[in-house]
């Protein structure tokens, strides 16, 4: 139900639409996919095997005084296999949101992106987003919130929002962006009411108690790329640190060698534990078509090494994309094997093919 104003609006302004086609837009994204693994959970095939389609429809109608209203329904449906078994299925709406803009005003709400921070591996601030710098597609999931920023001028950007999760808490906070001579600098809080356990964004802490967030980032583009984001998550009982610092260079090779290094820290005074992740990353064009990139992560605390290698071809409607990856078997971690997700993904080594097409 808390989805069908918006569907109505869309379709509403859908047929509106019709009058202008200019106004009106249809794309997608479908992708095919193909893996062989060799570390699969017991009495699952080594084969895997995805399908999935994501269908998006907008609307936008200039208004008065320069504002742009415009609408977004997009729908995300998926099929995982294990050989010839269903795995795992989704159908759910991938976004759908109504936003007004202006020069200095931007007001969105519904399903959407949110995301924000430098960080490109190990993001201390992936809060709202699930973005991985290893899928080809490109996506991530939403978030139900309404979110507003403000431009009050061109090297300063206020940003608020309201987001409701899964178990319907609503959340909130804000960030201000600066642009300066030595970089660009955010300035992020945020509070969660919510006592249910979660996952602090893509990273492995985990709090179950209602908290705050507080985080500071830096980014600067000079001889090299350097960036930071520092975050401190604060409870009752919990106190978690989190800090990402990373580096960039473009190598004078073919068309430009990126070098990407980036390493996480996390400290966690309910377990007096910290943990240690370094990330490598190094993508080359090869003409104008092909690229072909390497990633490699090591978990410092349980000796862990991730490797990734992924050669594209990219052309105007889809892209071919031939995947290797290394990861440690399921024998290597201190988890009951049943407690292990079933896919071959992620475990071991892996081979993949995903063919993309966009319209």
């Amino acid at each position: 139900m808390k989805h069908l104003f918006i569907i109505y609006t869309v379709i509403l302004l859908c047929f509106q639409s019709q009058a202008a086609a200019s106004s009106f837009s249809a794309k997608g994204q479908f992708w095919i996919s193909g893996l062989y693994g060799t570390d699969a959970s017991i009495d699952q095939s080594s084969f895997e095997s995805s399908i999935g389609y994501i269908p998006t429809v907008s609307f936008f109608r200039g208004l008065s005084h320069e504002g742009l209203l415009d609408v977004e329904w997009a729908y995300r449906v998926e099929q995982y296999y294990s050989g010839d078994s269903l795995l795992f299925e989704n159908y759910d709406p991938h976004r759908v949101w109504v936003r007004y803009s202006s020069q200095t005003i931007e007001a969105r709400f519904g399903l959407q992106k949110i995301t924000f921070g430098p960080a490109q591996m190990l993001r201390t601030l992936s809060w709202f987003d699930t973005i991985d710098l290893k899928d080809p597609t490109g996506q991530t999931d939403g978030v139900d919130a309404f979110r507003l920023r403000w431009f009050p001028s061109n090297s300063m950007a206020l940003w608020s929002w309201a987001v409701r999760d899964k178990d319907e808490f609503l959340s909130w906070g804000g960030r201000a962006e600066f642009s300066t001579e030595l970089g660009e600098w955010g300035l992020t809080i945020h509070h969660d009411p919510s006592d249910s356990l979660q996952l602090i964004g893509q990273t492995r802490a985990w709090i179950d108690q209602s908290h705050n967030r507080i985080a500071l980032d830096f980014r600067y583009d000079g001889f090299m790329g350097l960036w930071n984001e520092s975050a401190f998550i604060l409870s009752d009982e919990t106190e978690i640190q989190m800090v990402t610092v990373g580096a960039d260079y473009t190598l004078p090779i073919a068309g430009g060698m990126l070098l990407m290094a980036e390493s996480m820290y996390i400290s966690n005074s309910q377990t007096d534990t910290d943990q240690l992740y370094t990330a490598f990353m190094s993508s080359i064009p090869i003409g104008m078509i092909n690229q072909l990139m390497f990633i490699t992560q090591v978990d410092w605390e349980e000796e862990h090494a991730y490797h990734y290698i992924r050669w594209s071809a990219t052309y105007d409607r889809f892209s071919l994309n031939f995947i290797v990856s290394n990861s440690p078997k399921r024998s290597a971690y201190n988890i009951p094997v049943q407690e292990l997700p079933k896919t071959a993904a992620g475990f071991g080594t892996n081979l993949q093919f995903m063919f993309i097409y966009n319209h």
